[in-house]
């Protein structure tokens, strides 16, 4: 295998990566237009939206599973490559055949192609994982600071590539979504990630320049899944990560209602408002990798956290009037805090996925990161699920938002809880005393 230090497999590794996480964040282009094709097309409420929006990622759930495949099951030598172009594959499969069914096809039909496009995605995101985990466990150069600094370069690198993806796949979905049928944006991208996959396959593994690790069955792996997951530092910062998410009851769906229905803010200007979003976590990538990889991650987690709960009270005095009472126009807000809101969810990843990356042992990277983002994607459902049965009970529906001010701050009060929990993730000083009792 190629040495991990030579600059030709630093380059590859990079394109593949910044392709594979670029695409990964484009995929906000074929589902704002999911968005509009359920609301539009056919005509679902705000619950049944958002039960389906929340059920597509189940795919997610099932990382760790892909995770431990990948680290187990060599294809041709190769054990990360293969299952990026074969998670390439099934989304163009699955976007393709959406884009050619007649539009007038049924949700069951259209929520099976979603969970197929989103497993192709989970399979393609997991081996991407890995491999940026595997070369933060490459030995650093100098000292623990040297690794550290490498292993948050590696991320923010494929963070920026993503969070570019996510604004180019916004302002163009934006701009399309007025002008274009849904279907036709579904081809565009079934198209995209069909040159993705094309260019995966024709990339060897050995020019990408991995550490050399043997390959172990699936039950040894599994083994030492379960021993990493035991170490209390990994065992607890998972744990509070994920409940941090599904303690939230998310809203998402009846405030797209509520801004579309009831405010009628165009879809050109909500398209604006996520590609002002994604900017903000292209900003979030520079600003973490030049200045705030040295703070420690639970200060910068729990700020993140705060404010999180700060903004979800902001848009309690968004629907109170508060704002439109001081002559900000309600397209403003929506650009500005709606599109922020709803990416600030993910600014708590970088740090996270670093602060995991320097924790988990050689050998089951993959697996370790997979888990961690199938408790993300779980806690996601969850949260989406709890927002639901709050709709609901509360009576708040596609033509009556008279309790969604009171749905918002109990959303608020829920975010600030896990703050007082925040100790269950260590801090950085510990990480390095950690590594060497192992």
């Amino acid at each position: 295998m190629v040495s991990s230090d030579g600059g030709g497999g630093g380059n590859t590794i990079k394109k593949i990566l910044g392709l594979g996480y670029w695409v990964q964040g484009f995929r906000c282009f074929p589902w704002l237009a999911v968005n509009f094709f359920l609301k539009d097309a056919l005509n679902v409420d705000p619950s049944t939206f958002q039960i389906l929006q929340n059920s597509a990622n189940l795919p997610m759930v099932g990382k760790p599973l892909y995770g431990l495949v990948s680290d187990s099951i060599y294809i041709s030598g190769q054990h990360r490559v293969p299952y990026i172009a074969l998670g390439a594959f099934l989304q163009a499969l699955s976007w393709l055949v959406i884009a050619i069914s007649p539009p007038s096809m049924s949700i069951f039909t259209i929520s099976v192609y979603l969970l197929l496009s989103n497993l192709g995605a989970s399979i393609a995101e997991v081996a991407n994982d890995a491999i940026v985990a595997e070369m933060a466990k490459q030995p650093p150069p100098s000292t623990n600071k040297s690794q550290s600094s490498s292993s948050g370069g590696l991320q923010s690198f494929v963070w920026i590539a993503s969070s570019i993806g996510g604004v180019l796949g916004n302002l163009v979905g934006g701009m399309f979504i007025g002008r274009f049928s849904a279907q036709s944006m579904f081809l565009a991208f079934g198209l995209l990630v069909s040159l993705q996959f094309f260019i995966t396959i024709s990339v060897p593994e050995s020019s990408l320049g991995l550490p050399k690790s043997p390959s172990v069955g699936i039950k040894k792996q599994c083994s030492q899944l379960l021993v990493a997951l035991r170490k209390p530092e990994i065992a607890y910062s998972i744990s509070w990560f994920a409940a941090s998410f599904a303690i939230i009851p998310a809203l998402t769906g009846t405030m797209f209602f509520y801004q579309t229905e009831y405010l009628k803010i165009d879809s050109s200007v909500l398209g604006i408002s996520k590609v002002f979003g994604q900017a903000t976590m292209l900003l979030w990538g520079i600003i973490y990798n030049q200045y705030l990889k040295s703070i420690p991650s639970r200060k910068i987690i729990s700020a993140i956290q705060s404010l999180m709960a700060i903004l979800m009270f902001s848009d309690f005095l968004f629907v109170r009037g508060f704002y439109r009472q001081m002559g900000v126009p309600d397209s403003l807000y929506v650009v500005m805090f709606s599109g922020f809101l709803e990416v600030l969810y993910f600014f708590k990843i970088l740090p996270f996925s670093v602060l995991i990356a320097q924790l988990c042992p050689h050998g089951c990277e993959g697996s370790i990161m997979a888990f961690l983002m199938s408790a993300v994607a779980l806690s996601f459902i969850v949260s989406g699920y709890l927002g639901v049965a709050l709709v609901s009970y509360m009576k708040i529906t596609g033509t009556d938002f008279s309790k969604l001010p009171i749905g918002l701050l109990i959303q608020a009060a829920c975010t600030f809880l896990p703050i007082f929990w925040s100790s269950c993730i260590p801090d950085d000083e510990v990480k390095p005393k950690d590594k060497k009792k192992d």
